[in-house]
């Protein structure tokens, strides 16, 4: 049977729609069972605390679970590793995190790559770290330091969370700009630093606020400045690397990826429903507590964001001669 002209057109304009009306209806549905978010530390740290937030208010707004798995070891590659393995169907997610831009340069090889496997969904936070001393060190501000440890090169010992770790790279950071040689001595996690920092067996970090800003209020640490390129709104009164050494900025960060090949509607769709909470005022108020500020946008500035943290984290590994464990 010939059909006619306008018959056949609007037959092959209604083929045309249905995977368009498919994908909409799939994004519709979504999530129709629990979700995962794959954390790559410990229960109980920053990363953790964020993800259980943000989990917490998607499962509220999409009427599903969304349940946190930390999954740490290997520098957050484990974890990355098994979002990058899982379905690209949106019920596994990844809380991407600064050393994820630190491990595409600092591993020699990974069974993934980051930037290829890893689609952005949205931002969440960033916050900055406190470069701290010992009350006992002989620097008040930035310069004074940077004049001490230029007179004193090697004899400063600089403390870490771990090879590679976002307080190690701030601390390298600091010395590629400034030209101080400092020595590194990397701890099994920030806590354990943080105790020699306060009995004086090392004399500097550059630690997390969350870790440390109780530490600074009661002044059984000095700190000396924040590295992000602003101030911050918890600590206002302490000024940024960056008024003394021009440029400098680095900050921990953490925002939601998902496996390569993940359909765009429901990218957009958890995007939309993540920057919703970045606007509530309650949910702004617990990442201030945390020390952070909100990380909101598109797919795509959140994408742009990771490879200027790569490229960035990239040169300071190889400025430093970086490798890991």
């Amino acid at each position: 049977m010939k059909l006619p002209r306008r018959s056949f057109l609007q037959l092959a304009a209604g083929a045309t729609a249905l995977p368009a009306v498919a994908r909409l209806a799939k994004a519709q549905t979504y999530p129709s069972r629990p979700v995962r978010i794959i954390v790559g530390f410990p229960p109980g740290a920053g990363t953790d605390i964020t993800a259980r937030l943000m989990g917490q208010w998607l499962s509220e707004r999409l009427g599903q679970p969304f349940v946190i798995e930390n999954r740490p070891g290997a520098g957050t590659n484990i974890g990355t590793e098994a979002v990058v393995r899982a379905a690209p169907d949106g019920y596994t997610l990844l809380l991407a995190v600064t050393p994820n831009a630190i491990n595409v340069t600092l591993y020699e090889k990974l069974n993934y790559n980051f930037i290829r496997d890893i689609a952005p969904v949205a931002g969440i936070v960033r916050g900055p770290y406190v470069m701290l001393v010992n009350p006992s060190f002989p620097a008040m501000t930035v310069p004074e330091f940077i004049a001490y440890a230029k007179t004193n090169p090697g004899r400063i010992n600089m403390a870490s969370a771990g090879i590679g770790d976002g307080t190690h790279m701030c601390g390298e950071l600091f010395k590629m700009m400034t030209g101080v040689n400092m020595a590194h001595v990397p701890y099994r996690g920030g806590a354990p630093a943080l105790t020699d920092l306060l009995g004086g067996q090392v004399q500097v970090m550059f630690a997390s606020m969350a870790s440390s800003i109780e530490y600074i209020k009661d002044s059984k640490l000095r700190s000396l400045a924040v590295t992000t390129a602003t101030r911050s709104e918890t600590l206002p009164d302490i000024p940024t690397v960056a008024e003394f050494v021009p440029g400098y900025d680095a900050s921990t960060w953490y925002g939601i990826g998902a496996p390569k090949g993940t359909p765009a509607d429901i990218i957009d769709k958890l995007n939309m429903e993540i920057n919703a909470a970045l606007a509530d005022p309650k949910f702004k108020a617990r990442l201030a507590d945390l020390g952070g500020t909100t990380l909101s946008g598109s797919p795509a500035d959140f994408g742009k964001f990771i490879a200027d943290e790569t490229e960035k984290w990239g040169k300071v590994v190889k400025f430093a001669g970086i490798k890991a464990e």
